[in-house]
This record gives C-alpha cells, structure tokens and sequence, in this order.
C-alpha cells in the first residue's frame, strides 16, 4: 500500500495555502500527459492505472503519517503546518472523478492519460504519485512493445530484476514489461503478485561449483529434466554446447528432452549460427537458443539482420531501467477552476516554448481511424468527423470505483493488438493528433489574454 506521503513537499505545502485561503474545496480539473514520444518512436502503451486504482482506493493518511507530519518545522523551528489542518488530512479521502486511458491502450504526446475533477486540494496532492505511477510503467511498456517488435514474433524474457531502480522499481517494471509484450518475467515475486509466467535457467555459479562443466550440466539435467535449459558460455561458449549435445542424448534416453541453451557473451550473433548447425546435426532441432547480455531492441534488430539463430531473448538492463530514455517527460497540469461563482475559470501554463503552453479546460480524447481529437467537454464537438470512439473512460465516480480492470493478460494481447495495427497503419509517420477547433480558439484566446493583461 502506497502512503499519501509519497509526494513532494510542496503538494503539501500548496495544499496547506489552498486550505488557508478557504479555497480547497473549490472543484479543479488537472490532466496528466507527456510532451515528447519515448525513445524517438511515435507512440506510448499505456500503463500503470491498476497500480494507481489501488493507490486511490487507500488514499488516507494514516496515525503514524500525521505524527511525522507534526514534526515537520520550517527553517525558524516552527511547525510547518498547524494541527487544525493536519486534523483535516487525517479525514480526507479521494472523492474525485477520475478518467483514464486503458492500459495497453495507445497514446500520443500531449493527449491526457488521467483525469482528475473534483477538490482542488485533492488534485494537488495527487500530482507527484501520479506521475511516478503513470510515467514510470508507461516508459517500460513501450519499451517491451519495441523489444517485442524487434523479437518478430520470438519469446522474449524479461530479466531485469538484479539491474532494476530498486525493488518497487523491479516489481512495476516486469508488470509493465508483461503488459507491453514481453511473454515471461525471471522475478518470481512479481509473478506472484501480477500472474506474470516466470521463467529461468541458471547461473555461471552453477557450473563453477563443479569439478568440470560436462557434470555441472549433468547435475543440472539431473534435477530439473523437464526444464533443462543450460547456460553454455562459462569457458568456452561452442565446448558448451558440445556438452549440452552430450547430456541432451543422456536426456532423451530418459524421455526428456533438452529445452534449450543460452549464450550469454561474446559475437552471440555467430555463435547462434554455429551452434544451431551442432544440435541440428546432432538431432536436437528442437532445442532452443537463448540469448541474454545486454539485448535491446537496436541490438536484437541487427542480429536478426546478420542471420542470428536466437528464438529466445532475454532482456534486461536497457527494458527495465529504460536504458536510453531513463524517464517519460510526463507531466500534470491544472486546466479548469471553477470561481466563487461556480463558473468554470479556464487555466493555461504559458512558456517561451510553444511545445510547453499546456491546454486548457475538460478535455477529452476522440480517436478516429487516422488521427486523434482532442476536444472540451464543456464545449462539445463541433462537426462529426465519423467513425469514433472516446479514449478517456470514467475510473473513479466521486471516489466510488465504476471501472473493472481486465485481466493482466488481456492488458497484453491488447497492447499488441494495437501496436500491431498501427505499425501497420502508420509505420514511422507522425500520428496527427489534434485540437478540436473550439478548443483551439478557447486556447488561443487565453493566450491572447493572458500576455495582453500579463497575468
């Protein structure tokens, strides 16, 4: 269970201002999105929405985050905040609507994965563990979506956990791998938490602890016949492979079989070819090559270029730390106040860089077969454009949970399915996303407006 405080302080301390002011309850509506696609690709899987769900659906602070708050001083040694108001903590909880992109849905730069409406001081405090759940899973998604793509139709494996941004790191990453494509996960944990299929071999230790490699690989045999896969590149990655021959034969005397070898260094490329013509000579045609050091999808790519005879790839240090794009640039926005009044007040962020102005009101995505529209709610759609359907789908109902998750499986053949088809649909071209037109004048007027008066 993930605390309320797993934020920055200064949610807390905005909060407590909002509060102060008298307007904390005022409704708000912010927006989560990221400006730039991941890893210069054209498109992110969605992902992380169970891990936020079940964040929501215990949003409280408890006994013991009150008393660290109580002992929170500013630089003049008096409390940062007053008791009245950590009282009031104590009884918040999440009331708010909140719509959501599916995971394994696709999404686009600057389209909204979440919104929230409701409290204003419930959409502050919100902000920062939105953004750690959200960015982080979404960035290994896509990803393992590109892994997966590279694979052609191969298994791939994730193997991270020993490289991964801690354990809480380890167990989002391998179930965003899962979600994004990949087929099985070695972390164990994770597998049962998730129900991610976990698969393994062993380590170079195995072998070592044995007089020679040839009784490493049969003691190994011995006690896992029906999962024998073996680890060939201790010494010399091709005598592995002789060996691993030698006690395939000794296996199948027995009934079973020898599963598979993994090459884990040196030109595995070359190694691959070599090795498939030794067991296919040797009539282990079925015996699968595995490949496990320091793959990405750049690096899988060219070995299946070159001819490499790889149908198992296990990835990861560059899946799950993200390797050449160690964060999504995701971002949180306030987009719509409502006033004293009750009239919705329109909120933009201004910047030098046009890519930073964020977009204002209620906002929703509508999908069509070659483009996405952004559009208010409030405002509606000026023309229909046909065949359509809305991204954003209602999660949360003044904090009452409407939405029910699929199964993580499910989350994966959908995320496959849809990258699939827009690969096909739209290889490496830009996907237009736009804004709907009345959106876009509602945009440009509050520009106008805000550099006019300067505020």
């Amino acid at each position: 269970m993930i605390s309320p405080l797993l934020t920055d302080l200064y949610q807390l301390t905005m909060a407590y201002g909002y509060w102060k002011l008298g307007i904390h309850e005022r409704e708000a509506v912010f927006h989560q999105f990221y400006r730039k696609h991941p890893f210069g690709g054209n498109y992110a899987v969605a992902c992380g929405l169970a891990t936020l769900v079940d964040f929501l659906n215990n949003w409280r602070f408890s006994n013991d985050d009150m008393d660290y708050l109580h002992t929170l001083q500013s630089p003049n040694q008096k409390p940062l905040f007053t008791d009245d108001f950590l009282d009031y903590l104590k009884t918040l909880r999440f009331t708010c609507d909140l719509a959501a992109v599916p995971e394994g849905e696709l999404v686009f730069a600057n389209e909204p994965m979440v919104r929230i409406k409701g409290p204003l001081i419930q959409g502050q405090l919100l902000e920062s563990t939105v953004l750690n759940i959200m960015n982080f899973q979404t960035l290994i998604a896509t990803k393992a979506s590109r892994v997966y793509q590279a694979a052609k139709g191969d298994t791939v494996l994730e193997f991270g956990l020993r490289r991964a941004q801690g354990p809480d790191g380890a167990l989002s990453a391998s179930r965003a791998a899962y979600i994004g494509g990949v087929d099985a996960t070695s972390n164990v944990l994770a597998g049962k938490l998730y129900d991610i299929p976990v698969r393994g071999t062993h380590a170079h230790s195995w072998v070592t602890i044995f007089p020679d490699e040839l009784s490493a690989f049969a003691a190994y045999a011995e006690v896992m016949p029906d999962n024998c896969v073996l680890l060939v590149d201790t010494y010399d990655s091709l005598a592995g492979v002789s060996h691993a021959i030698e006690i395939g034969k000794q296996l199948s005397a027995k009934g079973a079989k020898l599963l598979g070898i993994r090459l884990d260094s040196g030109d595995m490329g070359s190694l691959s070819i070599t090795a498939r013509q030794m067991l296919d000579q040797a009539g282990f045609s079925d015996t699968q090559i595995m490949a496990s050091n320091s793959l990405n999808e750049y690096v899988m790519a060219d070995m299946k270029e070159a001819g490499a005879q790889i149908s198992v790839w296990g990835v990861g240090t560059h899946l799950v730390t993200a390797f050449d794009q160690p964060a999504l640039d995701g971002v949180y926005k306030l987009s719509a106040l409502r006033d004293e009044q009750g009239t919705w007040q329109y909120k933009l962020k201004l910047s030098e860089q046009t890519a930073k102005i964020s977009h204002p009101g209620i906002y929703q995505i509508r999908r069509y077969p070659h483009k996405d529209v952004m559009y208010d709610i409030e405002l509606g759609m000026s023309e229909d454009l046909g065949d359509s359907y809305d991204v954003l789908i209602p999660i949360f109902e003044k904090g009452s949970l409407v939405y029910q998750q699929a199964s993580i499986h499910a989350l994966r053949e959908r995320a496959i399915q849809r990258v699939n088809d827009f690969i096909k649909a739209h290889a490496n071209r830009t996907y237009p996303v736009e804004l709907e037109k009345r959106l876009n004048h509602l945009k440009q007027q509050l520009i106008l407006q805000v550099k006019t008066h300067g505020k």
